[in-house]
């Protein structure tokens, strides 16, 4: 099976996630390419590239597990976007544990919490929210292994 572009991957991410926005009001988008500016800066692969553009999409229900079991995307970059998936409910402990199973998926998460925890992105939530993702990534990354990047 013939795989999708780099290009067709970041539109349909972009698709996907059109009118959706971040916690500071930015469109959504702007993550995407964050993130995946920033596994292709830590020398990701491009399956590990598509898979952040990809890695939100599913967890936001802007596409749906079948669109990813069917999509022409490597396994490798399925399985990523599979392991960054937050299920309802779980544990961040269990979720943790299924990146760090998961070949390439700590790059990506990596560059996702990166972003994620940018201070200058911080800084523009109200105080409370900010502390409070503040500390919800600096556990991420613990369970993780990962220092502040």
């Amino acid at each position: 099976m013939e795989h999708l572009s780099p290009a067709e991957v970041e539109t349909i991410a972009r698709r996907a996630h059109a009118g959706q926005v971040d916690k500071n009001g930015h469109p959504y988008a702007e993550h995407l390419a964050a993130v995946a500016h920033g596994v292709e800066a830590r020398g990701g692969s491009a399956e590990q590239i598509a898979a952040g553009w990809l890695h939100d999409a599913v967890e936001d229900d802007a596409l749906s597990r079948e669109w990813l079991a069917a999509a022409a995307l490597p396994d490798t970059t399925k399985a990523i976007v599979d392991a960054l998936t937050k299920r309802p409910g779980e544990a961040l402990e269990q979720y943790t544990a299924r990146i760090l199973a998961t070949p390439g998926a700590l790059l990506v998460k990596r560059a996702d919490l990166a972003h994620n925890a940018d201070p200058v992105r911080l800084a523009s939530l109200d105080a409370a929210t900010a502390a409070r993702l503040a500390e919800k990534y600096r556990r991420t990354r613990e369970l993780l292994g990962l220092s502040a990047d």
